[in-house]
């Protein structure tokens, strides 16, 4: 995943050819699912699961 790598909603939007919106909502639904509220919540998340 991009964002564990570090790189920034804009970063990964470029990467992926997305809009930053497009990125900023598919993180919050991310978020919600996962019930976490930050990207270290996620990355910790991640690295949890092996990824």
């Amino acid at each position: 995943m991009l964002i564990s790598k570090g790189l920034t909603n804009r970063q990964a939007a470029r990467k992926l050819v997305l809009s930053v919106k497009t990125v900023e909502y598919h993180l919050s639904h991310i978020y919600t699912k996962l019930g976490i509220t930050s990207r270290t919540a996620l990355i910790g998340r991640l690295s949890d699961l092996g990824e």
